[in-house]
């Protein structure tokens, strides 16, 4: 166990943004599949930008690597665009 003030600080403060980051996170993951299993097109465009907001925000937050935020934007674009 820590011994310093400040150590201990550290620990709960480290905690506490553990857990918002776990629940920021798989709020965003459970928008990607909502969206992912949208069949109406024109729900998904409405979806499509608060998703992308979401998955912007983890990123500059670096919950989620840039490349990855990137790579799932693309697909979720190009899934929206697909759908008839």
């Amino acid at each position: 166990m820590a011994n310093h003030k400040s150590a201990l600080k550290r620990i709960r403060r480290n905690e506490a943004v553990r857990l918002r980051n776990k629940y920021q996170h798989k709020t965003v993951r459970n928008a990607i599949k909502k969206l992912r299993n949208t069949e109406d097109k024109k729900e998904a465009e409405t979806l499509l930008p608060t998703v992308i907001a979401m998955i912007d925000k983890l990123a500059k937050k670096n919950i989620i690597h840039a490349n990855k935020a990137g790579n799932l934007k693309s697909g979720l674009t190009k899934k929206v665009t697909t759908l008839a």
